[in-house]
């Protein structure tokens, strides 16, 4: 790893994040993040991207198993996942400084269709993973996100370093799992369909069956399929979705329990409440009163 790469890459990080927390960029791609303590575990739907450290660390826990990066390693996410984030390493001399990279799976596609080579058949692989971060590969980051002190160049440059960027990791020890994600026909890429169906009707009554007849697949190697990439089976998955939703809800747009367990399909608030403690550890009501005098962490 190459201590001046990361060092400027964490100076940019810093000039754009002057309070902690989350901060988007005029490359809608790029999210930056700055805590200066280490935060408890959020929940966060991570979307296909590519996550560095520059500086600090960062924990994500999915289904039990930790994922753990800092500057030395990077975190693909190649499907939408549910998961807990928290930071591990900062303080106020030394923040934690993030940057995620949100990949376009279209782009992907295109490169696979000039030449890059399909994965092999098989089983797959889980759709989050942390590799180490290769040169190449921090090169580019470190010049898409050095385009935020020259915002006129971002219109012209930056598609093709997001371009690079997807191709370095395409090309990458860690490559395969995002080119399942879109060869044609694979099962993890029918797995990313039933996963954009579920993110826009995650509301709606589930029946696995008929989401696997809708993406080709028999319900047993669905339901096995579904979990390997995601890390959940689809109904855990749905119900993680809702409640973070409802959770943003009552955060977001001041909604009561009540009406956010409405909401994102509960017809039981018994039952959303018993399901939103086992999730954040304490009912809907002291939960959001808790995060609203709570410090935002870097996400």
């Amino acid at each position: 790893m190459a201590p001046n790469e990361l060092a400027k890459l964490a100076s940019v990080i810093a000039r754009h994040t002057p309070t902690d927390g989350p901060h988007e960029t005029v490359v809608p791609e790029v999210r930056l993040g700055r805590s200066s303590s280490r935060s408890e575990r959020t929940g966060v739907v991570y979307e296909p991207s590519l996550c560095l450290v520059a500086q600090g660390a960062k924990e994500v826990l999915l289904a039990g198993e930790a994922y753990r990066y800092d500057p030395a390693q990077s975190l693909l996410v190649s499907v939408g996942i549910p998961v807990s984030s928290r930071v591990i390493e900062a303080s106020p001399t030394h923040p934690c400084l993030t940057v995620r990279v949100a990949l376009d799976l279209a782009v992907v596609g295109e490169l696979l269709a000039e030449g890059i080579a399909a994965p092999p058949p098989g089983a797959p692989v889980r759709g989050i993973g942390v590799t180490p971060v290769e040169p190449p590969l921090l090169d580019a980051v470190s010049r898409l996100v050095a385009l935020l002190d020259s915002p006129r160049d971002v219109g012209p440059l930056a598609p093709l370093v997001l371009r690079e960027i997807t191709y370095r990791v395409l090309t990458g020890p860690d490559g395969g799992r995002l080119r399942q994600i879109a060869a044609t026909g694979a099962p993890a890429q029918r797995i990313a369909r039933a996963v954009r169906w579920l993110r826009e009707q995650f509301a709606d009554p589930l029946q696995v069956e008929t989401l696997a007849r809708r993406v080709g697949m028999s319900p047993s190697a669905f339901h096995l399929h579904f979990k390997g990439v995601t890390g959940w089976s689809p109904l855990q998955y749905q119900k993680r979705l809702r409640l973070q939703e409802a959770r943003r809800l009552m955060l977001g747009e001041g909604l009561n329990a009540g009406e956010a367990a409405f909401r994102v399909g509960y017809e039981s608030q018994s039952q959303f409440t018993r399901e939103y403690r086992r999730m954040f550890g304490a009912p809907p009501k002291r939960d959001v009163a808790v995060i609203k005098i709570v410090a935002p962490a870097a996400s």
